[in-house]
């Protein structure tokens, strides 16, 4: 069995670009049919101290190509803010 909370801080990477997107911040679920349907992942920019909070996009579930124990993997050409 799946459990979506497994999902969090797992960091998403569009493998058509090799860019890293971000963190999984959240899931959404449809609650009629109780799917899971789009992965919230926060995006992060590095400074020299820290990191800065600059946005959140949502990754459809359908995007997805490999989930492994740290990474993400989703095949997408425009992300949705």
């Amino acid at each position: 069995m799946f459990h979506g909370c497994s999902l969090r801080q797992r960091i998403v990477i569009n493998t058509d670009t090799a860019e890293r997107i971000g963190c999984v911040a959240d899931i959404e679920i449809d609650n009629t049919e109780g799917r899971i349907t789009k992965l919230i992942v926060r995006r992060r920019a590095g400074l020299l101290f820290g990191l800065l909070h600059i946005g959140e996009v949502s990754v459809p579930w359908e995007s997805i190509t490999a989930i492994g124990r740290e990474f993400i993997l989703v095949k997408i050409t425009e992300l949705t803010v």
